[in-house]
Parts: structure tokens; sequence; C-alpha cells
């Protein structure tokens, strides 16, 4: 028995806020949408176009506060073959919350808080 990863979920309060983010900050590309009949939620998934791991997004129509993050101990990872790039356009979009200069890594938040950790290619 094996099993391998496929995508990841987070929900989000406002869909167009996050994919132009996640198409911006990371390239992540819009790969299929799920809208019920009833309309009660939309799910996108996103991908990078290498990989076959894929981000999905989740709108729910009723939901009308932010998530409760909790300690915000989760996040996803990325890897960039430019850092140096990758980090000022991020410093650009004002998105960096944390940096890790002894590790050679940062994190940056999307619209809802979620962090992503980008690091260099190694």
């Amino acid at each position: 028995m094996q099993f391998r990863f496929v995508h990841n979920n987070i929900n989000v309060l406002d869909l167009d806020k996050s994919l132009k983010f996640y198409e911006e900050a990371l390239g992540l590309k819009e790969t299929k949408r799920n809208i019920p009949a009833s309309g009660d939620f939309i799910i996108v998934f996103l991908g990078d176009g290498v990989s076959n791991h894929l981000l999905e997004l989740t709108w729910l129509r009723d939901w009308d506060r932010p998530y409760n993050l909790g300690d915000n101990e989760f996040h996803l990872a990325f890897v960039v073959d430019d850092y140096d790039a990758a980090h000022q356009k991020h410093k650009d979009m004002g998105c960096i919350c944390y940096e890790n200069t002894g590790m050679g890594l940062y994190f940056i938040s999307d619209p809802d808080g979620y962090w992503l950790e980008i690091l260099p290619t190694r």
C-alpha cells in the first residue's frame, strides 16, 4: 500500500482576492473549479505547473468572519529557483511576515493570514 500527497486545503474569505494573491505571489494557476448548484461553496484547485500537488481553496458562502488560525503553526512551503528575486517581489508586495536569515528562509502571509514558507533551491 502506498499513499501520496494530492492536495492541501485552506478556506478563504474572499476567493477573488486569494486567487489574485496566489497567482501574483507564487505563480499558482487555477486547474479546476467545483461550484455546486446550491452555490453554498466554491472549491478552486491551484497548481504550480511543475508538481502534481495542488492547493485547494474553499470559499463558503455563509462564512462571515475571519478563520481562526490558532497559533498559526501550520504552513505550506515553496522552493524557488531565484530566492533573491522572490524576496524582493514579496517585499514589494508587503506580504513578508517573518524572516530567518540564519536559516536562509522567510515567510509570507496570504490575505487570510496563512503563512507560506519560501526556501531557496538547495
